[in-house]
């Protein structure tokens, strides 16, 4: 009976010397690099959640029904359409320039970044505002605060109650552009993000 069980292997189980253990060993170092290299890129792609302004876009959503009325896309609405999208593109945009820093008393103080220096949004709060070179202001800012902009017009021009009442005319041609501008914007974005990775903790986003 002992003998039958040490005998016996299932059909699917390689035996240990039908493989050699060099080829065992390169492939498993080639799937070790294969699945670090996705670790890495999972890590930095789900850095993006600090960059899109999701906070502006849920405003946006919130106020387009109240801004578009009942759909006629009259004078009164066509402006008020127009004066919250130029509001939600400028928050995308300012917030992108603003950082924050914990101070001795463990609270968060956040301010706008300058070419020199973090500036606080209110004076005269007796603690020391951090000196150091990642609260200047810098080019990767801009290209954030662009990029930010970019994702939310293509999110925000996909809907029909925007394009009805800014482009009547070009109703059917923005239908055929709208199908593969947002996919163009999220790619060309993720991959500037990727080169050009966000430090910034501003407003809407946790400290560390």
């Amino acid at each position: 009976m002992e003998s039958t069980v040490e005998s016996y292997s299932y059909p699917g189980s390689p035996r240990s010397s039908s493989s050699p253990p060099q080829a065992g060993g390169e492939s498993g170092r080639k799937r070790r690099a294969v699945a670090k290299g996705m670790q890495k890129t999972f890590s930095k792609t789900s850095m993006l959640v600090n960059f899109l302004p999701t906070g502006t876009l849920l405003t946006f959503e919130l106020l387009l029904p109240s801004a578009s009325g009942d759909g006629s896309c009259s004078l009164v609405s066509t402006r008020m359409i127009q004066l919250l999208l130029g509001l939600c593109a400028l928050s995308c945009f300012f917030f992108h320039f603003t950082d924050s820093f914990r101070g001795p008393d463990g609270k968060v103080y956040y301010g706008f970044v300058t070419p020199r220096g973090l500036a606080v949004f209110k004076s005269g709060l007796g603690v020391e505002v951090p000196k150091e070179e990642r609260y200047r202001m810098g080019f990767v800012d801009l290209v954030h605060a662009l990029m930010a902009v970019m994702v939310f017009a293509s999110i925000a021009l996909s809907d029909h109650r925007v394009t009805n009442c800014l482009l009547p005319q070009q109703a059917k041609e923005m239908d055929e552009v709208m199908e593969t501008f947002p996919l163009m914007v999220g790619v060309v974005c993720s991959t500037l993000f990727l080169v050009f990775p966000n430090t910034r903790y501003g407003i809407g986003c946790m400290t560390t």
